[in-house]
């Protein structure tokens, strides 16, 4: 049994099929359907059921997978941490945050990892939608925080971090204008609806609390959105801890939208599971640990 047929045992149950489970290892589908039919014959076990079209464990196989999962886990903690102990400091530390997040929240950690590891550049980049996952699994970033939606489960660690409350709202203007609640998608679908572009994959645009039918605008972050909103541009989504003081002076107004109540948006912060880390991103990942609730 090697380590190669586990992984192409594993790539195969994570993609779904062996041509995805060839690309996700850079192989070709030859070798892996080569690697698991010789695994089987080591084993003398059949793995796979080869009466569907797509590869699905048999009885034996879901059980030899899940103590095969577990090894392989094993071994990725090991090589990491072989890999931190050959480390020195990092040179940079790359992290991406959606830009729903409550910076407060994460400044104090940050300001304290880098008083101890002063020799390395913190890079923070704000990210929308799909951005932040989009740059930790193209290896653009060490350590993001963002929501779970779209996130590969099997392929990074996760730590709750704080849940942001998104609520529609409109101008103190055009709330009145568009009168009480419970407001239709019918009397909102002619008001335009601000979202946000995202920074991740083409497709990774807000999905999420968009009215059926409704008029459109696009700006580029939360701060456009917020001042187009202001602006009587439009409606939409914001979080609260955003529009705080906007909420207090009534300039800013929350709306009750059948469609569209407001929404706890719980933020993680991830890593890749089993990538080299460096003793400032294992220090920070520490102290996230040591903070969270």
């Amino acid at each position: 049994m090697k380590l190669d047929q586990l992984r192409a045992l594993d790539a195969i149950v994570v993609t779904g099929t062996f041509r995805k489970a060839a690309e996700r290892l850079n192989k070709s589908q030859s070798a892996v359907s080569h690697a698991i039919r010789l695994l089987e014959e080591e084993q003398d076990l059949t793995l796979f059921s080869r009466e569907t079209y797509r590869p699905t464990l048999t009885p034996a196989g879901e059980v030899f997978y899940g103590e095969a999962a577990r090894v392989l886990h094993q071994v990725r903690e090991l090589q990491a941490t072989t890999q931190r102990l050959r480390s020195r400091e990092e040179a940079q530390l790359k992290i991406a945050v959606s830009a729903t997040l409550p910076l407060e929240q994460l400044v104090p950690v940050l300001a304290d990892v880098s008083t101890r590891y002063p020799a390395t550049h913190l890079h923070l980049s704000t990210e929308m939608m799909g951005g932040p996952i989009t740059r930790l699994m193209e290896q653009e970033a060490d350590i993001v925080f963002a929501t779970l939606d779209d996130v590969p489960m099997g392929e990074v660690e996760t730590m709750h971090v704080v849940d942001v409350m998104i609520c529609p709202m409109a101008s103190r203007d055009l709330a009145n204008r568009l009168g009480p609640g419970p407001l239709s998608d019918s009397k909102l679908q002619a008001v335009p609806q601000i979202i946000v572009t995202g920074t991740g994959r083409p497709g990774n645009d807000q999905s999420r609390d968009l009215l059926t039918g409704g008029r459109k605008w696009t700006v580029s972050d939360f701060t456009a959105k917020k001042n187009a909103i202001l602006g009587n541009l439009g409606w939409g989504g914001l979080p609260t801890h955003m529009a705080q003081g906007e909420l207090q002076d009534g300039s800013l107004v929350e709306l009750d939208v059948m469609s569209f109540p407001p929404r706890l948006s719980s933020i993680f912060a991830m890593r890749r599971r089993g990538s080299a880390r460096g003793p400032v991103a294992s220090a920070l990942w520490e102290r996230l640990d040591g903070a969270s609730p």
